[in-house]
């Protein structure tokens, strides 16, 4: 068969009539646009894919490969390596029957209480900008679409439904925007428009910014799709350069706006170009007869892929004394600390979840790694305010249908797993048989939303509805509740548990059910004291910390950078008990670390992925090096940080800083960080040789100066050689990886784009003529050569 051509597009488009045209531009149901089998079009299909493609539901019975979060793809500085991950979520869209991957999230990190922070790359726009072009193309290489979102504005989660935020045409064109216009200049097929209003005027139906900038100024010929429920103006949003209303439900298009191109309030021609854009999508993906024939790429193995983007992205903040990386020969006993070692927190909360095959925890990483040396695990502190999942092989029994799960908990948004009608769902169970190996006071509870019956060894021990009628859609997602109650087993006698949830019929398209347990353990004195016990008597201790799912998430942001619950303590006290204490940070975003001066070395391990305890094993006894760089600045204290609070104020949040956002900001403020943006120590050291500069590009020769092949991040900032108070004291101009062997010297270019040295004024681009330092550096606090350059 031919290729179709837009001329073709252009012949289908004439055989719709206004309703079918229209039925394209909104969905049919939560995930999905409708088919139209006599033009050949069948029902595109979308899901979300940050760091995995779920489908049309959160089925556990059909798993999806949790890669690292974005920040720690970003943290990696490596846009060929952002493109493996993005080739793999392609793959795992193609499996799943997904036509378009709603990723990459490329809003910036502007204060670190945002919830979303781990979703996002970078506080920078260029880092964040160049890693979403590499995930893009990668996706986009299986014939899968993207779309790189949230447009604009949304970087925080606080009212953001409603909330106006204020941005400058400057701080817009030269902060906010640029990652969204580096993607479509690299050929993104979408975009996705955000909740939020900008300027006084909501992004579904900001014609301002999404016809007139992204679709006629960068020329964009792919769709804009609403955040789901963001639409909610028939003409408004027509008019504003919306392309797809999702989702079917309290969507405002359909009927109303077929009235609304009937009565002449949209005009049918601004239709048929939305239409036209949704064809041409389902032609690049697959979904329209007669489009390119696509060859995928090679196969990508997902638990090797996942280990290496995790490894890749590690950030190895302080190594004192070289104590990283392990001997394992040198060790007999080795303690494994905190909550979070066992528990593992893998990726963060909301629209980013999905349900991985497995997880490797750092506790079984470190086992596995070190089989022939004692690891003994001690809780320590433990800040989950909500039970983990029963360790258990748990069958899940919903209607006729049933699968295995472990942990105990079953999770999904849309479509019901194996299948089923959601009409003849009116409830599931989770039952199990627990081999208790403790004698003691165990404690059980139920979380999520609905009503439950629990009984163990036949016995109801809770029935019960935990939220109150009339809860909202939102609060139930976002605020589940937790009943506990307790038992006293016998270690080795096997117990009965069920747990059975009713579900009022119609409403089984959104479940988040867990069976939640804890064996007998001490009080939180008592748990201190343990790990301190065990660290003072071990070669090592490794501790981790980090924050839970009811501080960082989508649908909030955090109200502090402080560790939850007694972590810092139980990090303080471990240190003081053994000195070669190394602390794992298991968190998405910068946290503060009253101890950072106090222990021997610190790892930045973000979310990690299904893989993340097999990396971290990996890194802590040098089988890899932790390649990561800080994407972020990370704060000694809150109250240094040069934006934090983003509380509307009257409905808005004002960016009064402008083009002060991250590093940039700190630049012009007394108050250093902790940590700058770009830093990160790997496992040998680099001499920086020299430096040739000119208008166009930094060519940089460094050489491997240590005793271990290894890698390094250059970083080439630029900064006006006369103090500008209009503009920052330097910023990221470029960036390049690269690999040696001991002794090895190795040459990079790294080019400096005509955007480099200009600013947004009102005539548009300007460049800003004077001479400019360049500076290679490994960090932005760790220059290691400049040069000038006089540009004209």
């Amino acid at each position: 068969m031919r290729e179709r051509t837009m001329t073709d597009v252009d012949d289908l488009l004439k055989q719709l009539d206004l309703a079918e045209k229209i039925s394209l531009l909104a969905g049919q149901d939560f995930w999905s646009l409708p088919a139209i089998e006599r033009i050949g079009l069948r029902s595109l299909v979308m899901s979300d894919g940050p760091i995995g493609v779920r489908g049309t539901g959160w089925a556990p019975d059909d798993p999806s490969v949790a890669l690292p979060s974005p920040t720690a793809l970003a943290a990696a500085w490596d846009p060929e390596l952002a493109e493996t991950a993005g080739r793999l979520l392609g793959q795992e869209a193609r499996r799943k029957g997904v036509h378009v991957v709603l990723g990459p999230t490329v809003n910036l990190q502007r204060t670190p209480l945002g919830g979303r922070h781990f979703e996002c790359y970078s506080e920078d726009p260029l880092l964040s900008g160049e890693i979403a072009v590499g995930f893009v193309r990668g996706v986009q290489e299986h014939g899968v679409g993207t779309t790189v979102k949230h447009l604009v504005g949304n970087d925080f989660e606080t009212d953001r439904m409603e909330v106006d935020v204020r941005i400058g045409e400057r701080t817009l064109r030269e902060i906010y925007l640029p990652p969204f216009e580096r993607v479509v200049e690299a050929g993104g097929w979408g975009v996705m428009s955000a909740y939020n209003g900008v300027n006084g005027t909501s992004m579904a139906s900001n014609g301002r910014l999404q016809e007139d900038v992204l679709k006629k100024e960068w020329g964009f010929d792919g769709v804009v799709v609403s955040d789901w429920r963001a639409a909610r103006s028939t003409v408004g949003s027509a008019l504003g350069g919306l392309d797809i209303a999702m989702p079917q439900l309290e969507n405002p298009w359909g009927a109303k706006l077929v009235e609304a191109v009937r009565s002449g309030e949209v005009p049918e021609e601004v239709i048929d170009d939305k239409v036209r854009r949704v064809l041409l999508l389902a032609l690049r993906v697959g979904a329209l007869d007669g489009g390119p024939e696509i060859t995928p790429p090679e196969e990508l193995d997902g638990d090797a892929t996942a280990h290496e983007l995790a490894a890749r992205s590690f950030v190895l903040v302080r190594n004192e004394n070289w104590t990283l990386p392990l001997e394992s020969a040198g060790l007999s006993k080795v303690a494994v600390i905190g909550a979070l070692a066992m528990d593992a927190r893998v990726l963060g909360g909301g629209s980013a979840q999905v349900s991985p095959p497995h997880t490797v925890s750092p506790l079984d990483g470190i086992r596995r790694a070190l089989s022939g040396v004692d690891v003994e695990y001690a809780v320590g502190a433990d800040p989950r305010p909500f039970l983990p999942a029963l360790h258990s092989r748990t069958r899940v029994t919903i209607g006729a249908h049933e699968f295995d799960v472990e942990p105990a908990a079953v999770r999904w948004i849309g479509s019901l797993p194996g299948g089923l009608e959601m009409p003849s769902v009116d409830g599931l169970s989770l039952a199990t048989t627990f081999t208790p190996q403790d004698t003691g006071e165990h404690t059980f509870a139920v979380s999520g939303f609905g009503t439950f019956r629990l009984s163990i060894n036949g016995s109801v021990r809770y029935e019960g509805t935990l939220h109150p009628p009339g809860t909202g859609r939102a609060d139930l997602l976002l605020s589940p509740r937790e009943q506990r109650v307790t038992d006293y087993l016998e270690a080795g006698t096997p117990v009965r548990v069920r747990l059975e949830q009713t579900i009022v019929p119609g409403h089984a398209h959104s479940v988040a059910t867990t069976l939640g347990h804890r064996p007998p353990t001490p009080d939180e004195d008592g748990m201190i004291e343990e790990a301190v016990a065990l660290a003072a008597e071990s070669d090592v201790a490794v501790v981790v910390v980090g924050t839970t799912e009811q501080v960082e998430s989508e649908g909030f942001d955090r109200v502090s950078l402080a560790l939850p619950g007694r972590q810092d303590e139980l990090v303080s006290r471990v240190a003081a008990a053994n000195p070669r204490t190394i602390v794992v940070v298991n968190a998405g975003s910068p946290v503060l670390m009253p101890w950072a001066e106090e222990v021997a070395a610190t790892l930045l391990t973000w979310f990690p992925g299904q893989e993340g305890g097999a990396a971290l094993a990996d890194v802590l006894l040098g089988t890899a090096e932790p390649g990561g760089r800080l994407p972020t600045t990370w704060p000694r204290r809150e109250q240094d940080c040069p934006v934090l609070k983003i509380t509307p104020a009257g409905g808005v949040v004002a960016y009064d800083e402008g083009v002060f956002v991250g590093y940039r900001g700190w630049l012009r403020q007394k108050a250093a960080p902790l940590y700058a943006f770009g830093h990160g120590l790997g496992y040998t050291t680099w001499r920086y040789d020299e430096m040739a500069v000119d208008a166009t590009e930094a060519v940089v020769t460094l050489t491997n100066a240590g005793g271990r092949s290894g890698r390094e991040v250059v970083q080439v900032y630029v900064a006006p050689a006369a103090p500008d108070e209009q503009r920052p004291a330097r910023w990221l101009a470029g960036f390049a990886n690269v690999e040696a062997h001991p002794d090895e010297t190795v040459t990079v270019r790294i080019p400096l784009p005509p955007r480099t040295f200009q600013i947004w004024a009102d005539e548009g681009w300007q460049t800003v003529g004077g001479e400019y330092r360049i500076i290679a550096a490994h960090a932005l606090d760790d220059q290691r050569l400049e040069s000038t350059v006089t540009i004209s």
